[in-house]
């Protein structure tokens, strides 16, 4: 089953967690698209979400299928991670920190992630080797 990862396709932190995520991926379980695409904003405007999201990563987890879910702040990055198997699977345990904690530090980076990590003024190319990993082929670049 993949899992579709959804990123604010202009944050340099959240280009760097996708880099990540691209990485440690190694049986293939994700596919990314920008919040700012076609298929972020369907899912947006599907899920009732708004361009708040856009300070967010949200992931679909087992997408496509009828059981797929949305989870977003640090639920989604906690899974991201763990659906990478091998040892990435041990950031699970993170999961006994209670979620309102959990997301009130994911909000104070969130809040400050294109001061502290820069942005793009559009969405960086992928390369050609990690193409087929990007559902959108042409994101919009939305306002910050």
């Amino acid at each position: 089953m993949t899992h579709l990862v959804l990123y604010d396709g202009v944050c340099g932190l959240c280009d760097r967690f996708v880099q990540f995520l691209i990485r440690i991926d190694r049986h293939d379980r994700l596919r990314f698209a920008a919040l700012q695409g076609e298929i972020g904003a369907k899912i947006l405007a599907d899920t009732g979400r708004t361009a708040n999201a856009l300070s967010t990563v949200l992931v679909m987890a087992d997408h496509g299928s009828p059981d797929q879910r949305l989870l977003e702040r640090s639920d989604a990055a906690i899974f991201a991670i763990a659906a990478c198997g091998g040892a990435f699977t041990a950031v699970r345990a993170f999961r006994i920190v209670p979620r309102f904690i959990r997301d009130a530090a994911y909000d104070l980076l969130a809040k400050h992630r294109y001061r502290i990590f820069g942005s793009y003024d559009s969405c960086p190319v992928p390369t050609p080797r990690t193409r087929t990993k990007f559902l959108d082929a042409a994101p919009r670049v939305a306002a910050r």
